[in-house]
């Protein structure tokens, strides 16, 4: 199997270095990260300049571009050979909830399967994991991964990815399917003066997260809720954002406004 790791915390990062290592038992993996962190960049591709890809050891490339570039070239022509999975972290924190629009660690994952490959984004949660700087931190977390893709992914639709979020704590207490939960309204930005007295703003506080399930499916916690309670969430995402249970309503309403016009 030849496995293809990337992430947004960069290509030295402790969190990429624990899953690489953890992974080698299953066969040939190949880093290819950004050079240095790319967090909330998302799916974005660098198409203004180019890209340059750099091995700066056996089997680890670090690229001058984000996430999804990095999955992007390997998978396009980087290689002499194929990936069978793409593995997208281990990331710093938490990929919960709405935030997972921004993520570069899902951004990553979503590349791969763009490419139709089976692909992971993996995330490790507790209030200390920010201050995390060695791999032996995550490797309670890879560890949990390696033994996950061992026993065989279950299988998704086309255009799925897997979201997984591992909670920080001393032992785990199982594993929940879980839906992704919504965001309350976001917090402030944080004004500053720099050196120069001109006026910046700080992004990167995350807002609570609520638990808003759909009829039906009840007996399902949220990723947050799933976290909180020391469970793995597993969340199956998809690509195709249409909302198809609105369109024939919505098609109904512009005929109906275009008669009017008329």
């Amino acid at each position: 199997m030849n496995i293809l790791i990337s992430n947004d915390d960069g290509v030295l990062a402790p969190g990429i270095q624990a899953i690489a290592q953890a992974l080698k038992a299953l066969g040939r993996v190949v880093i290819v990260a950004p050079e240095t962190e790319r967090s909330g960049f998302s799916s974005a591709l660098t198409i203004d300049r180019p890209l340059r890809p750099v091995e700066i050891s056996p089997d680890v490339w670090a690229v001058n571009g984000t996430p999804a570039d990095c999955v992007y070239l390997a998978v396009n022509g980087l290689f002499d050979f194929d990936f069978d999975l793409v593995v997208s972290g281990i990331n710093n924190g938490p990929n919960l909830a709405d935030h997972i629009l921004y993520s570069g660690t899902v951004g990553a994952a979503m590349g791969g399967r763009l490419n139709r490959l089976p692909s992971l984004a993996i995330s490790l949660c507790g209030a200390k994991v920010r201050a995390y700087q060695h791999p032996e931190q995550f490797k309670m977390a890879a560890e949990w991964v390696r033994d996950f893709i061992q026993t065989g992914l279950a299988e998704l639709p086309p255009r799925h990815i897997f979201n997984i979020n591992i909670p920080d704590v001393a032992e785990i207490q199982g594993t929940q399917v879980t839906y992704s939960s919504q965001c309350l309204s976001a917090k402030a930005i944080i004004p500053q003066v720099d050196p120069r007295g001109r006026k910046v703003y700080w992004i990167g506080l995350s807002s609570d997260a609520v638990a808003v399930p759909k009829s039906g499916f009840e007996e399902f916690l949220s990723d947050a809720e799933a976290v909180a309670q020391g469970y793995v969430s597993i969340t199956p995402i998809q690509m195709d954002t249409t909302n198809y249970a609105v369109m024939h309503d919505l098609q109904r309403q512009l005929s109906e406004k275009a008669e009017v016009v008329l």
